[in-house]
């Protein structure tokens, strides 16, 4: 049998563009960029970068509640961000998880360090004190013994909120405000 002529070509792939795979594969992942919108709320949206037309059809989508409309909805949002570009929209999305991320982990070191107070004491209070030099080390004190005493007794944890506070307020002095997690 003979050659095809189209097995003569190289097919490393650039001659012929993207494979129909691939398109496929970005086609859903801008889709699901475009869901991922859809589920921010609108004074997060006001801050990116997105076209009108764009911003409209994601207004539109958090209106609708049919389940197949909502669909098909998505499916055009997808389709409007393919003709855009869509990296600025990334970066900023992932600057904003990555600050919630960052946030969490600070958050979760606070907590940390209040279960450390109560558990270690005088011990661990000096090396909050060393960390975190603002810190008022009476009134921790303090607060260390009231709330290990509520701890012990199994009483209301009043006490240990405002440890929690007192060593988030010694947090944020180094770093600035930090957010809970959500």
């Amino acid at each position: 049998m003979g050659k095809r002529e189209d097995d003569e070509h190289e097919t490393d792939g650039e001659e012929y563009g993207p494979s129909k795979s691939q398109r496929k594969r970005d086609a859903s992942a801008l889709q699901d960029l475009g869901v991922r919108l859809c589920e921010l709320p609108a004074t997060e949206l006001d801050v990116l970068p997105l076209p009108e037309k764009l911003r409209d059809a994601i207004d539109l989508a958090k209106r609708i509640t049919s389940h197949g409309a909502l669909f098909r909805q998505r499916q055009f949002i997808g389709k409007l961000m393919r003709h855009i570009d869509v990296e600025p929209i990334v970066v900023a999305l992932n600057a904003k998880t990555e600050r919630q991320a960052e946030a969490a982990r600070h958050f979760h070191r606070l907590e940390q360090w209040r279960d450390r107070l109560l558990a270690e004491g005088d011990a661990a209070l000096d090396a909050f004190l060393a960390r975190y030099p603002a810190a008022d080390g009476g009134a921790l004190r303090t607060l260390v013994r009231q709330a290990s005493a509520e701890r012990a007794e199994g009483t209301e944890k009043a006490a240990q909120r405002a440890l929690f506070k007192a060593v988030r307020a010694a947090g944020e002095a180094e770093t600035g405000p930090v957010d809970p997690p959500a």
